[in-house]
């Protein structure tokens, strides 16, 4: 069956917003290309409730699929489980300035205290009257939930009772708690960036926007890396690897995952103390990137610390297996589940997400 998203190779009008993770969706950021996928210009969107631009009778229950599930005891951690997900895709109705309905691909990325939301729109298809929220989470548990309007009761997908009576762990399970940011950087075909080495260090695209918890995975705070190149948080063994990944981020419109290093103590503040390359331990992510033509939106995900890679007698970095995961700290990496696992298959689309 051909996917809506493969029927035309135009670009496709599309956009990035940012609003309030609560009940209110507040609408705390939106690009430009909001007035040509919808007809509304940024200024009439900015402080309205998101959900209030779902056509769809689902509009209320939206806001439901990023609370946080209960707590089983007291001592849980609160950032939650590594299996919960924290990257969703939709299919909806978005409402233009005509009072018209227009089909999206939305893919939204929950964080601390607010959601990043992608949307692409399809406006060729035909309206259809989307009666059910339904939602395929892109990280964790690989699962589908159903939300129902009227009771905002969500149905999950046996995806995660399948895999527990199979006796596999669930994808993401770790001991140690989750540790994750969300950005939004400028488009990359917006700058120059290497894809072949070059023997100096790319600078762009710019961070427009980044979540405190960023200050969790890297020794800085969003505010020290508002308007920074983002290549200059990432190692420089990295740089080449994660150049290709936006190249290939800027020409596909499917959410693309990537996994590579950044420096634990990037130098961003003039005149702070100086960690050279060699010295500087390199934090370990997992990223799901998504484009649209504003820029990108990555939800990174850290996974381990590790010291720095030693240098050969020519200078140049030896390569590891420093992004693999070993067996003892419980996890399994989505790359790795996607390949291994036959039963993704069931699910529209995994073989682009590696």
């Amino acid at each position: 069956m051909t996917r809506p998203e493969d029927q035309l190779e135009a670009p496709r009008p599309s956009f990035l917003g940012i609003h309030s993770r609560d009940m209110e969706t507040q609408i705390l950021y939106i690009s430009s290309g909001c007035r040509e996928a919808i007809g509304f210009t940024p200024a009439q969107m900015l402080a309205n409730q998101a959900k209030g631009y779902i056509y769809d009778s689902f509009n209320s229950a939206y806001p439901t699929i990023y609370q946080d599930k209960a707590k089983e005891n007291e001592f849980e951690d609160e950032e939650g489980n590594d299996d919960e997900s924290n990257a969703f895709c939709i299919y909806m109705n978005l409402r233009t300035a005509s009072g018209l309905a227009v089909f999206h691909k939305v893919v939204t990325m929950r964080a601390d205290n607010c959601v990043v939301v992608v949307a692409t729109a399809f406006p060729e298809r035909p309206f259809q009257d989307l009666r059910e929220l339904q939602v395929q989470t892109l990280d964790g548990k690989l699962q589908k939930m159903t939300i129902d309007s009227s009771t905002s009761a969500v149905q999950r997908g046996t995806r995660q009772s399948a895999a527990i009576q199979g006796g596999r762990a669930p994808l993401y399970f770790s001991r140690s708690r989750q540790i994750k940011a969300v950005l939004v950087l400028e488009h990359p075909e917006a700058v120059e960036i290497d894809t072949e080495e070059t023997g100096r260090r790319p600078t762009g695209p710019l961070v427009v926007f980044c979540t405190s918890s960023i200050s969790r995975l890297v020794d800085v705070d969003n505010s020290d890396i508002m308007n920074y190149p983002f290549m200059k948080l990432v190692s420089p063994e990295d740089l080449l690897h994660v150049s290709k990944f936006f190249e290939k981020l800027s020409q596909s419109s499917e959410v693309l995952f990537e996994t590579f290093s950044l420096l634990q103590r990037p130098n961003v503040i003039e005149g702070d103390i100086f960690v050279s390359d060699e010295e500087n331990q390199r934090v370990v992510v997992e990223a799901l990137g998504a484009n649209v033509q504003d820029g990108i939106a990555i939800l990174v995900r850290k996974l381990k610390v590790v010291p720095p890679p030693k240098r050969d007698t020519m200078g140049n970095y030896i390569h590891s297996r420093m992004h693999e995961m070993t067996e003892d700290n419980g996890y399994q990496s989505l790359c790795e589940f996607i390949s291994s696992d036959a039963n993704t298959s069931e699910a529209e689309g995994w073989a682009q997400l590696r």
